[in-house]
């Protein structure tokens, strides 16, 4: 029996418009055999969580440069739970100060990647985890 693929939604949260390194994600995400959705831009909590329902997926990369992680990135592991899918493993990543990251952690967010983080490191992460979850 195969497991299929990873499956991975890449989001942009909020009003911020800078989607250059969710791109740079998403695109290694890929070439590293993931299957990988990308919602672009400036998505609303709703919208992202109905996404990655719909989709089926196993993780949530949520990216914010706006400083509404704090808002948002909470917010998203909230709704994925109430719609009864609070095993989707969610991540961040932008521009985010450390103690900010401490408490997003605390709030359901598995790991923060900031600017410079090797995509090998995400890779691993999320391989790691979801694999713990599948066996």
């Amino acid at each position: 029996m195969t497991t299929r693929p990873i499956r991975v939604l890449i989001a942009k949260p909020g009003l911020d418009g800078h989607d250059r390194g969710a791109k740079v994600v998403a695109r290694a995400l890929r070439d590293a055999g993931f299957e990988v959705i990308y919602t672009g831009i400036r998505q609303t909590a709703e919208q992202i969580v109905q996404a990655a329902i719909d989709e089926d997926v196993d993780v949530v990369g949520l990216s914010s440069l706006s400083g509404a992680h704090n808002e948002f990135f909470p917010e998203v592991v909230r709704l994925l739970r109430e719609q009864g899918a609070g095993d989707v493993l969610v991540i961040g990543g932008g521009v985010i100060p450390p103690d900010d990251a401490e408490n997003l952690k605390r709030q359901g967010i598995a790991a923060i990647f900031g600017p410079g983080t090797p995509t090998r490191d995400i890779i691993d992460f999320i391989r790691r985890e979801v694999q713990a979850v599948r066996t």
